[in-house]
């Protein structure tokens, strides 16, 4: 069961067919709207209520009740109480924006961030490096980690390498001054590395140079593939030059048939492919030493923070990453379930592989107790894989808990920066090419709101708060429309987790939650939804006062 395309409580559709997340399945850059997250760029927290209040009544149209996914798990909701609660929920007037969204992840020295959101790693897909400036500097204003992805080193026409090892690259050097351009504490750069990234020594690059400002991620695989990193390429002598650096090339562009039909027209792209890594050892113990022992060379280079992501793997997989991320002492452990991507995955892979969300995130909860119960400290977890709601979001942290800190966001992250792009080339046109913006004119979709800046976004204010005016006059708007796509998001948060008297994160359980129907309840554990609270509920009904 997808879900619709058109919400008319909310006033919004989907161009294409919505995946489980309420994404469209092809998010395209150029998109004139207007899905939920679209929307929610411009208006922000206003997409968190029904349209033409006053005028109209709403009922539900999501009770899902079959099936196994995040739809088929419930938010439950209390009464009276309150967890964590701030000085007024003593007084019994505690308000819904109370309820504090701040949380931190780390082993040693913690991660601060003001919200409990991560954009998933942005790497060499040319669709990334279109719109990182934009998407970084939402991210760091509004205080959430951003990864960067594997391969952007070796895909770097500009790098200079000495021997097989990096030297420079300027376009490193790009993607981390976004960021920390605007950081001011909160939040993270995560630089991720893959063979490729350890084979040019991108690690020694980055000790030298940013040492005291990054986190580095082990990558292990994501949602979308269980193969290694792919990009398309046009041009032949791009080809080549990637062929050089050590990559696959598909076809092969050195073979003088494959050059005759480029030449012809026949063939018009090549796709770029990383190694597996791992396919030289033979069992999990061989994995747990190879593992530890890339730990600690990031360890001897100075390191202090270091993560790793995991894809959808089966149940081996997800477990050596439980014990080994908690064993190598990590910082964090993203687990992504299948399966989106930025373009470049194998379609009938990503349809067909690996492990869906919930199923995956439930098992790496039971597989964290399990390691907590023999006395070893789990890792603080990140889940991904196809969240872009708070209703989702909030499932996924109770779901996780106590160890989920984060979820990681991946194509919803993006599409601020389409966006604001596609408008600031429209604004500032003398911006368009520098910001790949798409559009000639405002589509209807936009000018319906406005025709300036101020006036489209809902969050510009509160931005210019935040920066200071002289600020605004540089800052991508697609950092605008992440501010307000994000605050939607946590305002959200905060008024289901205040349903629950839940004021911090560190207050959310398992409880929170239940499972719509016994197959949901069987495979993740949770409790079927009328059994949550009975026993208390029948002391009330039995008990002699």
């Amino acid at each position: 069961m997808s879900p619709l395309k058109n919400n008319d409580a909310l006033g919004v559709a989907n161009r294409g067919n919505p995946a489980e997340s309420g994404l469209c399945t092809l998010c395209q850059a150029d998109c004139a709207g207007r899905c939920e997250v679209w929307l929610s760029c411009l208006k922000g927290r206003e997409l968190l209520y029904p349209r033409d209040f006053g005028a109209i009544t709403a009922g539900a149209g999501n009770l899902r009740s079959t099936g196994i996914s995040y739809d088929t798990v419930r938010i439950m909701g209390s009464l009276y109480g309150a967890q964590d609660g701030p000085p007024s929920a003593e007084r019994g007037d505690a308000l819904f924006t109370e309820v504090d969204l701040t949380t931190s992840f780390g082993r040693g020295t913690k991660t601060r961030c003001r919200l409990p959101f991560m954009a998933g790693a942005l790497g060499s897909t040319f669709i990334a490096a279109k719109y990182w400036d934009a998407m970084a500097a939402g991210c760091a204003v509004c205080g959430v980690p951003i990864v960067i992805g594997e391969n952007v080193v070796g895909v770097d026409r500009q790098s200079v390498m000495a021997n097989g090892r990096i030297e420079k690259s300027p376009e490193m050097e790009r993607r981390l001054g976004s960021y920390l351009r605007y950081f001011d504490g909160y939040g993270a750069a995560i630089v991720q590395l893959n063979v490729e990234d350890a084979r040019n020594g991108v690690a020694e690059y980055l000790a030298r140079n940013y040492l005291d400002k990054v986190v580095v991620e082990l990558k292990w695989g994501q949602g979308a593939k269980d193969i290694g990193g792919e990009i398309q390429v046009r041009d032949i002598d791009y080809a080549d030059f990637l062929k050089a650096r050590g990559y696959l090339v598909d076809p092969d562009c050195s073979r003088p048939e494959v050059r005759a039909a480029y030449e012809s027209k026949a063939i018009d792209g090549f796709a770029r492919h990383s190694r597996l890594g791992y396919t030289n050892l033979g069992g999990w113990e061989e994995v747990r030493g190879n593992f530890l022992a890339a730990v600690k060379e990031l360890r001897d280079l100075g390191f202090q923070r270091i993560s790793l992501k995991t894809g959808a793997y089966g149940m081996e997989a997800l477990a050596l990453a439980i014990r080994l991320s908690a064993e190598a002492g990590l910082d964090l452990l993203t687990i992504d379930g299948a399966g989106g991507g930025t373009g470049m995955s194998p379609w009938d892979m990503m349809e067909h592989w690996g492990v869906p969300p919930l199923l995956l995130h439930a098992k790496a909860r039971e597989y964290a107790a399990l390691l907590s119960e023999g006395g070893t400290v789990p890792c603080d977890m990140s889940f991904a894989g196809g969240f872009a709601k708070s209703s989702t979001i909030f499932k996924g942290l109770a779901l996780g808990a106590p160890w989920t800190r984060m979820i990681c966001m991946g194509r919803a992250m993006m599409i601020p920066g389409f966006l604001g792009s596609n408008i600031e080339g429209v604004l500032r046109p003398e911006n368009k090419a520098k910001v790949n913006g798409n559009w000639a004119q405002l589509p209807k979709t936009v000018s319906d709101h406005g025709g300036t800046a101020e006036a489209i976004f809902a969050a510009w204010h509160d931005v210019k708060n935040r920066l200071g005016a002289d600020a605004m006059k540089e800052i991508p708007f697609g950092a605008v429309a992440m501010w307000g796509m994000l605050d939607k998001l946590g305002a959200g948060l905060q008024q289901l987790m205040a349903g629950q008297r839940k004021f911090t994160l560190r207050a959310l359980d398992r409880n929170d939650i239940a499972a719509a129907n016994r197959e949901t309840a069987r495979e993740t554990g949770l409790s079927f939804i009328t059994e949550i609270g009975d026993e208390r509920a029948r002391e009330i009904l039995t008990k002699r006062l």
